[in-house]
């Protein structure tokens, strides 16, 4: 009996994650993507490289053992809802991987996007922005990038990481409420080797910072679902942590105790980047007044906006 081809198993467990109805966005966008991860998966080849010559792949031949494998992985998951990554125990994010399980949600931020290029921009153009203003130059962001980075909310440490990764000069404090996700996040620093350079901090936001420490950049991903989407959500969402997805009734819980405390946390020149999801409506309503910049993703131009220090230095 001849193989089955990749083209024909990759069609198949796409339509059997449609048929049943299973839902994405922890890792994957859609059905395709999911299933040609499952695939690759199955068959052991390195994921990133596989995903990018998906068009080569198309004739190759699955061993046997590779089809059970996916048949059972795809049982697993219809059965369970459990998101793929959790089921894997990994993830990836801006070209990485991380290790995923129920301690922390699915590593996803649309934060990722900007780390390569749109955030190098705004930062070069504060700092120039306060030197011009005092004279004195104190406080610049040397051209290796920012020197003192957080990432608050933190979960598994993905944007830490990548922040990490991305400017290799800095020194990056991680920190979260959740001690289990404090866990996992310390197993992907260790993984990506950046235990001298990461630092892991068991803090609601800001509270457990001393009070003068600053930073040039603040990243946040925070709960910022609003309780009536909280609700609706599917099966998969539910198994990641409600504490890591819940925002309050409009979801802007979080979101207001950090923005009153990060300001005492931003280096003049520094900026704070905040991911809200699909709550502009409810943003808008909170903070009518507050000057934030709209930073371009994937998904649009009103999911993570960019607030500078001085527009924060009013109590909101």
């Amino acid at each position: 009996m001849p193989r089955p081809q990749f083209s024909q198993l990759w069609r198949d467990t796409e339509r059997a994650l449609l048929d049943a109805g299973v839902k994405f966005g922890q890792g994957t966008e859609d059905a395709a993507q999911e299933a040609a991860w499952m695939l690759i998966h199955s068959l052991g080849w390195p994921l990133l490289d596989s995903f990018a010559r998906l068009p080569a792949l198309q004739r190759k031949p699955v061993p046997e053992a590779a089809a059970t494998r996916l048949r059972r992985l795809l049982q697993r998951r219809l059965r369970s809802r459990r998101p793929l990554a959790y089921l894997l125990g990994e993830a990836w994010l801006g070209g990485q991987r991380f290790l995923a399980d129920e301690r922390a949600i699915v590593p996803r931020s649309l934060i990722a996007e900007l780390l390569p290029h749109t955030l190098d921009a705004w930062l070069q153009g504060m700092h120039a922005q306060h030197a011009a203003g005092s004279g004195d130059g104190r406080g610049e962001i040397p051209a290796g990038g920012p020197q003192r980075i957080a990432d608050i909310c933190t979960g598994g440490a993905s944007l830490a990481v990548l922040a990490a990764l991305r400017w290799p000069r800095a020194r990056v404090t991680a920190a979260d409420l959740s001690e289990p996700a404090l866990q996992l996040a310390r197993a992907n620093v260790e993984l990506h080797g950046l235990g001298q350079r990461v630092r892991l901090m068991h803090s609601d936001l800001f509270e457990a910072f001393e009070p003068g420490e600053r930073f040039d950049l603040v990243l946040c991903n925070p709960p910022y679902v609003n309780e009536a989407s909280m609700a609706a959500l599917p099966a998969e969402f539910r198994h990641e942590p409600r504490l890591a997805l819940a925002g309050g009734d409009d979801g802007m819980d979080l979101v207001r105790r950090l923005l009153r405390q990060a300001r005492e946390h931003l280096q003049p020149h520094g900026v704070l980047v905040v991911e809200i999801g699909h709550e502009r409506r409810h943003f808008d309503a909170a903070f009518p007044d507050l000057p934030v910049h709209w930073l371009p993703v994937s998904s649009g131009g009103d999911a993570v906006f960019l607030v500078e220090a001085a527009a924060l230095e009013s109590p909101r």
